[in-house]
């Protein structure tokens, strides 16, 4: 079995997108819905941020695959995850890329692989880490992970693609506004 592990800064974690604690919640379900099938655990980004508590739950988990990918990802669906999941190579780890150069997803062999490498520019890093470790990393071109929701803007070109209760709360939003 494949484990999914879900990063989320609760509430408060979307806060520059201005839109509200039930946003963030939103697309949380999306990337929730999608990692269903595989067997999804939410973890909680507390005070040593997402890094630390992404390499804490990992700590937990037997030894075999497990995904990680990012709460903010709200097109998602189950077949990307396979998508990902299919991508890795053996003994190896693979990852999708944000335009900006983060990380929003990323698959490994066994969770001791990753290393708190998140913020600006850590895609490459990761490239970099998986080089260290001797194994293959590739680059996995899966639009629907690679396209994060940071600003309205975001939104605003996702909006055809966005998951259901993503596209509920917008709708919502955009009547009251």
């Amino acid at each position: 079995m494949v484990r999914v592990v879900v990063p989320f800064r609760g509430s408060d974690g979307k806060s520059r997108l201005g839109l509200g604690p039930v946003f963030a919640r939103a697309m949380l379900d999306d990337v929730l819905e999608a990692a269903g099938a595989v067997g999804a655990t939410v973890v909680a980004a507390g005070p040593g941020g997402q890094s630390a508590a992404v390499s804490a739950e990992l700590a937990k988990l037997p030894p075999g695959p497990v995904l990680v990918v990012n709460a903010d990802v709200p097109c998602v669906t189950p077949r990307d995850l396979l998508a990902l999941l299919g991508s890795a190579p053996p003994e190896g780890m693979a990852l999708v890329e944000a335009a900006d150069g983060t990380t929003n997803a990323l698959a490994l062999a066994a969770p001791g692989q990753f290393e708190e490498l998140y913020g600006p520019g850590s895609a490459e890093r990761f490239r970099t880490h998986a080089a260290d470790l001797g194994i293959e990393c590739v680059t996995a071109v899966i639009p629907n992970l690679a396209d994060d929701v940071d600003t309205s803007d975001d939104l605003d070109r996702l909006e055809g693609r966005l998951g259901r209760h993503t596209a509920a709360a917008l709708a919502v939003l955009r009547k009251v506004a």
